[in-house]
């Protein structure tokens, strides 16, 4: 079973308009980016770098199962590192150990027709 770490150290990153945090899945060490567009969103005001921070802070385990979910998938940029985007918060992720995988004995997928 492969162990994802996030340790903390989420920052703003003036040059890349965006949050950053730390990803590391040994051997792999990289960067996830979520730029201050995906923020407005989120938030009800405009996303200044304080309350694109604080919205991470508030959501830090959504955010982390994207960026887990996306390398797993190896969705990664040029440089190796995870971007999330709207369109990743918007893809439904299922509540851990609850994917279609792991349907019980009395459980059945739901067909239309």
């Amino acid at each position: 079973m492969h162990f994802f770490e996030f340790p903390e150290d989420a920052r703003w990153n003036d040059d890349r308009d965006a949050v950053e945090f730390s990803v590391i899945l040994r051997p792999y060490e990289g960067t996830v980016r979520i730029a201050r567009r995906v923020f407005q969103g989120l938030l009800d005001q405009r996303p200044t770098p304080e309350r694109c921070v604080e919205a991470f802070h508030l959501q830090r385990t959504r955010f982390e199962m994207i960026a887990e979910r996306k390398l797993r998938r190896r969705q990664l940029t040029d440089t190796g590192d995870v971007e999330i985007t709207g369109r990743d918060l918007r893809e439904k992720t299922p509540p851990a150990g609850q994917g279609t995988l792991f349907l019980s004995a009395r459980q059945t997928p739901c067909r239309n027709g």
